[in-house]
């Protein structure tokens, strides 16, 4: 005779089962940018080498919204990892755009070139190391980017030219908007390290708490003292 769970026993296993789907909570948050962060970028030494020199930087005469050069994510929980996507960094008028993509573990970023002349997409980041070689308008290249990680990306024909891009490890992220808010929905409850990357100022991580009876609300004054050591 099969064993059978008595009553008592399976309404608890029920009910662990619902309590377990229903404690994720929603994790709320605003960066507040203390002060300038984004810089001039300088010519790399493989193009110095060649005798090459940048554009004009773009913030000297367009401000740069600061919030727009920023994602956060939490570190950890690569087991619930977001599901892959596929989206594009296309390169038009000499630039990348978006500068600043953020994708999951497992997604596929292409590159369409829609300048009449040539690019080449290049990355050295540990991350991810690609060379997409010389194509022309018209044709794209398609990267799939397995670990987690920032990836530098950069042309090597215009030296001006840079973008990025956050593999995060897991669902949890966000890009602020304009007024540095973000959400995080479904998150288990638990302490975790809240990870603020910038493009020109790097990391910034703070110890948060999300508890399972309400939103936690978080506030992130950067630039401040890095709590954790940088990748």
């Amino acid at each position: 005779m099969r064993n059978l769970l008595s009553i008592p026993a399976l309404a608890l296993l029920l009910y662990g089962h619902f309590e377990s789907k229903g404690m994720a909570a929603e994790l709320n948050g605003r960066v507040i940018v203390t002060r300038t962060l984004t810089k001039k970028r300088v010519t790399l030494p493989v193009y110095q080498l060649r005798g090459m020199s940048p554009a004009a930087d773009r913030g000297a005469s367009h401000p740069v919204n600061e919030y727009s050069e920023l994602i956060v994510f939490l570190e950890g929980n690569a087991s619930d990892a977001g599901k892959p996507v596929r989206v594009e960094l296309q390169q038009q008028g000499q630039q990348f755009a978006p500068r600043l993509q953020v994708v999951p573990v497992g997604s596929t970023v292409s590159f369409p070139n829609a300048d009449p002349l040539f690019h080449n997409v290049f990355s050295l980041s540990g991350a991810k190391k690609f060379d997409l070689g010389y194509y022309p308008a018209g044709q794209t290249r398609v990267v799939t980017f397995e670990e987690p990680g920032i990836v530098q990306v950069y042309c090597h024909l215009h030296p001006n030219m840079y973008a990025a891009i956050v593999v995060v490890p897991n669902r949890w992220y966000a890009q602020p908007s304009e007024d540095g808010t973000f959400s995080m929905h479904d998150v288990p409850p638990g302490t975790y390290k809240l990870v603020t990357w910038h493009m020109s100022a790097g990391f910034f991580r703070k110890t948060v708490q999300v508890s399972s009876d309400s939103a936690t609300d978080v506030l992130l004054h950067i630039p401040v003292r890095d709590e954790g050591r940088n990748p």
